[in-house]
């Protein structure tokens, strides 16, 4: 008999509208694998009684599947709001507050057919590669239970590897939603800046804040495209949008330039076996007829973080502050999060607007770079998944980090210029853990790399490979 949670979103889908599987088969199941795996790793919190999603999903079947993703089971984010759930953002200065709304992409999701089965864990804030929090606890990796997921769409990855969701959706400020996909061997992918309708849609500063954006995660690249088709496109709210580009797949990527660019140089301190995986995807790459070849440190790696540091935490500080001026609030906060408020607040606006200069300066070398590469190459991560007792890494290679984040360079180049990258999975370590590399293109090309990423995907099919026990 068929798994039916190991089927692909598309295929889950496709079988609900030929009534071929109903959605209440599909609600099922999924609350059954959530019983049976979700105890001990922890990914989906703030869960819907069974009864409710059990209407709902009966509900779904009496009504033609005129929508994508009619019927599909989905689990957000804990940092996005979806009406009638908290939103604890992993913070004790939220818990127990329930949604009034939806974040527009939730909304976009719900009128696609989801059925928003409950939330999904995150670090406090979403600060930090590492899923823990005081309010919901910490998520592991499925793979091995004593080490980190990743994060902050940690929760995310783990419930997609589980087979507990064929399809999540996740942010990404600093890699959010390519770190724990490569440390969880499924896909997700930080679509260009201003594609997906952000908070500023809703409510707040809607010109400013270009770093974080709301993004997919799947077990394949296909599954990417149709919940980013769903997600994307224009909301006349929000001043800087995007047109939803093509993201059909298929075709033929033979001839596609691919620049590898490894360590940055030796800039950035790796953990022994990751550029070894990084190697396999790239002739995995070169075996489906793309030409692979390393690529110079193409801009300087200090100013590419005294540029996103600045940006960060007076983006941070912009967001936060009230909380730290409410005596209620500020000792329940996260000392990472006052460390960036506070750092945010000391910045005069001309520091801002240097930063502002630098992170330019890099978005037009990279556009320089794209008229010779279709994509570049790095991994998500400079380390493998760590204790689940750290709370970040302190060294990296015999390289002490001289912050909470210091340890995840690797995914600033496409955060800091609003590049689309999908990360991949990318094989395991002789530890047995799993790594990804990030597939980063110029802005507005998300659809191309969806497409390579799915021939790479037809050719290793890593997602297979499943946890113990899922």
């Amino acid at each position: 008999m068929t798994d039916i949670l190991a089927l692909e979103a598309r295929e889950q889908a496709a079988r609900i509208a030929a009534g071929e599987l109903s959605a209440e088969a599909l609600m099922r199941a999924t609350l059954e694998r959530i019983a049976q795996t979700n105890g001990a790793l922890n990914a989906v919190v703030s869960l819907r009684k069974a009864e409710d999603l059990m209407a709902e999903a009966r509900a779904a079947d009496q009504t033609p599947a005129k929508v994508v993703l009619h019927g599909l089971p989905v689990a957000i984010k804990d940092l996005a709001d979806a009406e009638g759930l908290p939103t604890s953002k992993g913070s004790p200065a939220f818990a127990g507050r329930i949604a009034q709304s939806d974040a527009p992409h939730v909304a976009r999701l719900r009128a696609a057919g989801v059925i928003v089965i409950g939330k999904t864990n995150t670090p406090e804030f979403g600060l930090g590669s590492h899923t823990f929090n005081p309010v919901h606890g910490a998520t592991c990796n499925p793979y091995d239970h004593a080490v980190s997921c990743g994060g902050s769409s940690g929760g995310a990855a783990v419930a997609l590897a589980a087979g507990m969701l064929s399809i999540a959706d996740g942010s990404d400020m600093m890699g959010s939603l390519r770190n724990p996909a490569g440390w969880c061997n499924v896909y997700g992918m930080r679509p260009s800046w201003g594609l997906v309708p952000g908070a500023g849609a809703a409510e707040g500063d809607a010109f400013l804040h270009q770093i974080s954006t709301e993004g997919p995660m799947a077990r394949s690249p296909a599954d990417l495209a149709l919940m980013l088709g769903v997600m994307a496109g224009p909301d006349a709210r929000q001043p800087l949008g995007m047109a939803v580009p093509d993201l059909s797949l298929g075709g033929d990527v033979r001839g596609r330039r691919i620049g590898w660019l490894g360590d940055w140089g030796g800039a950035w301190p790796m953990e022994a076996g990751i550029l070894d995986c990084g190697a396999d995807a790239c002739a995995v790459l070169e075996g489906l007829g793309c030409i692979v070849e390393p690529v110079a440190p193409p801009f300087d790696r200090d100013a590419l973080w005294e540029s996103w540091t600045t940006l960060r935490s007076w983006t941070m500080a912009c967001k936060l502050s009230g909380l730290l001026e409410a005596p209620e609030a500020r000792d329940l906060l996260k000392p990472d999060a006052v460390w960036e408020i506070e750092r945010g607040r000391r910045l005069s606006g001309l520091q801002v607007h240097a930063a502002s200069v630098i992170r330019s300066d890099w978005f037009r070398r990279a556009a320089d770079l794209f008229d010779a590469y279709d994509a570049l190459v790095l991994p998500t991560a400079q380390v493998w998944p760590f204790p689940m007792g750290w709370d970040w890494p302190k060294e990296v290679a015999g390289v002490a980090m001289d912050s909470y984040h210091r340890w995840m360079e690797v995914v600033v180049p496409a955060s800091l210029a609003g590049l689309p990258a999908v990360a991949v999975p990318a094989g395991f370590g002789a530890n047995g853990l799993p790594m990804g590399v990030q597939l980063i293109g110029r802005r507005g090309a998300d659809g191309g790399l969806l497409r390579l990423a799915q021939a790479y995907h037809e050719a290793t099919r890593w997602p297979q490979r499943r946890p113990p026990q899922s």
